[in-house]
């Protein structure tokens, strides 16, 4: 009879969307099952200690820290005198086997010298290496910010990922609902079998998304273990939900910030100064060095000893091919170091400004969401499944508006955290990140709800 003809081709539909579903559902769960880091019970990252540990162990910031160490060396020997110099010999007289004590001018030798600089060129060479050394602690300090920026960035991109997938979760349990009005449809002879399949489709797709985003994660994890400084595989914990960051700081004080903290404005700086002090290095080097020597020369058999006094003195007579073009080139360097210091303010200034706008376009963004978009989407879609389970609207129609709620609450948590990103970059350019806990100079105690999420998830 064609009822039971009906209820034999439902039963067949869900048996076959029950085998798929299981399938996909082993799928996902073995996936999850084989990286402990994506378990439920996976331990809570914290933001703060996993920026002392960056601090304490990221590679980079090693090598760069060694290089800091090193550099502070260089002063004192840059500031000393040359080594003095110690001379001892014999001095005979014709060409027979001995003549000292037998001749007037057979005899030892020993001498002394020591060179001594044209005055201000030690002083020179020792701010040339101080000026690279604060160059170098400058460059450390900036590593040092965006190490910190790096981990804010990866924390919270991982943080959306997890977040995407409970709501690719809780989307999942919508399109059941589609598929058994689609299945109460097919059996009443309202609806036809492709209606059901399209409802399994989509939720298939989801399980999709799902598993790239838990994909995601695990580059994310290790990315995230390389910045610390540990092993790729490293086990990683699960982020929290942080407060709401307020950032009040227009651009012109942000650029102000920038002028006055940034490591990489002060860097360059120093770099000027030290080009600075190599051209009057360079300039000092038409004057001649003094070298003071003086000489003892033993004799024997009632010869009296002899000694000398001597004062020895540098001609730069090739000063045309040498001491002239050291000039031309350290005044080159000083161009250059002058120019590398304002591409950085520049360059600076557009990453505050680009940032900047980055962050108040996503807060509009999320406003429009959270106020606007989200709960309207989702009105539209209870009101199109409700439509379709009542004959009045089409499957693909509730399907549709669950793909718009869809993407409106990816969208809305891809802005959080475009936000939180360009939130950590400013600090890192304007050099507001304290080092001791990662955590700005205002505290996220900010009283405001970022917004209400369907399924009661809240930020």
């Amino acid at each position: 009879m064609p009822g039971d003809a009906g209820s034999h081709q439902i039963i067949t539909a869900r048996r076959l969307a029950s085998g798929i579903m299981l399938f996909l559902t082993m799928i996902v769960i073995i996936s999850a099952g084989s990286s402990p880091l994506l378990a439920a019970d996976a331990p809570i990252l914290d933001l703060d200690e996993l920026i002392r540990e960056a601090l304490s162990r990221n590679p980079e910031l090693l090598v760069s820290e060694s290089k800091v160490s090193a550099s502070g060396y260089r002063i004192p020997q840059a500031k000393s005198l040359p080594d003095p110099m110690f001379m001892f010999g014999y001095q005979n007289e014709g060409f027979r086997q001995l003549t000292i004590g037998e001749e007037a001018n057979a005899m030892g030798m020993l001498s002394l010298s020591q060179m001594f600089p044209f005055f201000g060129k030690l002083d020179l060479k020792g701010q040339m290496a101080a000026k690279d050394a604060e160059s170098l602690k400058s460059l450390h300090k900036a590593a040092q910010l965006k190490t910190v920026a790096t981990v804010k960035q990866l924390y919270y991109e991982l943080f959306v990922a997890y977040k995407n997938i409970e709501v690719l979760k809780k989307l999942a349990d919508y399109s059941y609902r589609i598929e058994d009005a689609a299945t109460a449809r097919y059996a009443s002879g309202m609806g036809s079998r492709q209606e059901i399949v399209m409802a399994q489709t989509e939720r298939y797709m989801l399980l999709e998304r799902e598993e790239m985003q838990r994909q995601k994660i695990e580059v994310l994890q290790g990315m995230l273990n390389n910045t610390l400084g540990r092993d790729a595989n490293s086990p990683l914990g699960r982020p929290v939900e942080l407060p709401y960051t307020p950032y009040i700081y227009s651009i012109e004080e942000a650029l102000q910030m920038a002028k006055s903290n940034s490591p990489e404005i002060e860097s360059r700086k120093r770099m000027a100064e030290a080009a600075e002090a190599r051209v009057k290095m360079a300039k000092k080097e038409y004057y001649p060095d003094t070298t003071l020597g003086v000489g003892y020369f033993p004799k024997t058999k009632g010869m009296l000893d002899m000694w000398n006094v001597t004062v020895t003195v540098n001609i730069p007579i090739f000063y045309k091919t040498k001491q002239e073009q050291a000039v031309l080139e350290a005044e080159s360097g000083l161009l250059g170091a002058r120019r590398e210091l304002a591409a950085a303010e520049y360059m600076l200034s557009s990453g505050i400004r680009e940032n900047h706008s980055m962050v108040r376009s996503s807060e509009k963004l999320m406003k429009l969401y959270r106020d606007g978009l989200i709960p309207k989407t989702y009105q539209d879609f209870q009101l199109a499944l409700s439509g379709y389970a009542s004959g009045k609207t089409e499957a693909i129609t509730a399907i549709s508006r669950l793909k718009a709620l869809l993407d409106t609450e990816l969208l809305y948590w891809s802005q959080y955290a475009r936000r939180e990103r360009a939130i950590a970059t400013l600090d890192a350019i304007t050099g507001r990140t304290t080092f001791e806990t990662g955590v700005r100079d205002q505290k996220a105690n900010h009283k405001e709800t970022v917004g209400h999420t369907p399924g009661g998830t809240t930020r």
